[in-house]
Formats: C-alpha cells, structure tokens, sequence
C-alpha cells in the first residue's frame, strides 16, 4: 500500500509489559483513507503494521525480471502479479514482489487469499523474509514460496506447509532447500519449467541503499 505525499505519525515506544495493538484489515484500510500512510510503504503482517523500506535498483531488477520470466512460464490460467496484495488469514495483508493465482484479475473481487507460488526478492528484509513471512505465507496454504536472496545470491525454496501449534500462526514449511546461482528451479505448480537462478539476479548485487 503507498501513496505519493509525505505524512504519517510515529507511536512511541511501546512500555514494557503492554502488548501492542494489533490490527485487523478493516482498521488498517480505514487508517489508509483517513491518510495515516500517505508517502509511507507498508504491509499488515500477523496484525501489524510494517514499513517497507524504498526498493534499490538491483531488488527492482529482480523482482520485475522475476515476474516477466513467470508470466511466460504460467500463461493463461494464471495471474503474474508484481507487488500486489494478498489477503492472508491472521489479518495479514503483505505485498509480495511476485506472487501467482490460479484465473485472471477477472475471476477476482477482492485480493486473492492465497497463491500457488509467491517470491519475495530480499535484501535489508531478509530475516523477516524467511523467519515470519514463511510461516503467514504457509497459513495462507502457500505450497510454494521462494525467497531470492540479494546479498548470498541464492534462492531459498521453502514447500509443504504443515499445521504446527508451535509455529508462528500455526503453520510452517516441512521443507526448505537452498538453490545456489548456478542452479535451476520449477515451480510446483509447472514442473515441466525450469528457471536459473542466475537469471533472476542482476548482474551485480549492490548492498548500499534500500530495498524491500
């Protein structure tokens, strides 16, 4: 979620011993139109609010590469969405940097609940990308979730979500496997396709600036 001016308060640090408010979606869509995230880029994880931080050129090279690349693989059938929300359960709304659902914005009145594959491109975010994104993305019955990651240059493949009482929204993925930058990939969903890790990354990787 962005818009292009310049206003947003700052809550002070929470006390220790109070837990912090969370959000549900409909609370986070009225504080968009009251202009609470005017200038701001953020998502609603897990019911709270987080900044994203403004995207480098080499996570914008990636990303939109990325989405190219799964729009010739998926075809018709499917909609290659870059940067667009989906509305998980747990009130999340994150904006992945790729994600795939099965038809066409035509069969969609809101957000699609989920995707048959989603790729975050990561950098600065590269924690939270593989620490609590998989396990919101794995409750949203996600079967495949890739992260690209900038700084080692590598894909991490996270699949078969699985119910845990002990994992962070109740969900994890049984299987995670790293893909360095001489590798290949197909997606679960089109396993015919193979895509090289080398072609999703940009040419050189810088780690000054930001990125999401």
């Amino acid at each position: 979620m962005s818009t292009t001016e310049t206003q947003i308060s700052v809550a002070p640090a929470v006390p220790v011993g109070v837990r912090p408010k969370r959000w549900t979606r409909e609370e986070y869509y009225r504080l968009a139109d009251k202009g609470f995230f005017i200038g701001q880029r953020v998502e609603l994880l897990g019911g709270e609010i987080v900044m994203m931080s403004p995207q480098s050129y080499p996570h914008y090279f990636s990303s939109d590469g990325i989405a190219a690349q799964l729009r010739q693989v998926f075809g018709d059938g499917y909609w290659v969405r870059h940067r667009a929300p989906l509305s998980i359960p747990n009130d999340g709304e994150p904006e992945p940097d790729v994600s795939v659902v099965r038809g066409s914005r035509f069969d969609y009145q809101d957000h699609p609940t989920t995707g048959v594959l989603v790729v975050e491109v990561s950098e600065t975010s590269l924690e939270c990308d593989t620490t609590t994104k998989p396990h919101a993305y794995a409750s949203a019955g996600v079967s495949d979730y890739w992260v690209l990651d900038l700084i080692n240059r590598q894909l991490i493949v996270h699949r078969e979500a699985v119910a845990d009482g002990k994992a962070e929204f109740g969900y994890r993925y049984d299987n995670v496997a790293t893909v360095d930058e001489a590798g290949s990939i197909s997606p679960l969903e089109k396993s015919d396709a193979k895509l090289r890790v080398a072609d999703m990354l940009p040419p050189e990787t810088r780690t000054s600036g930001g990125t999401a």
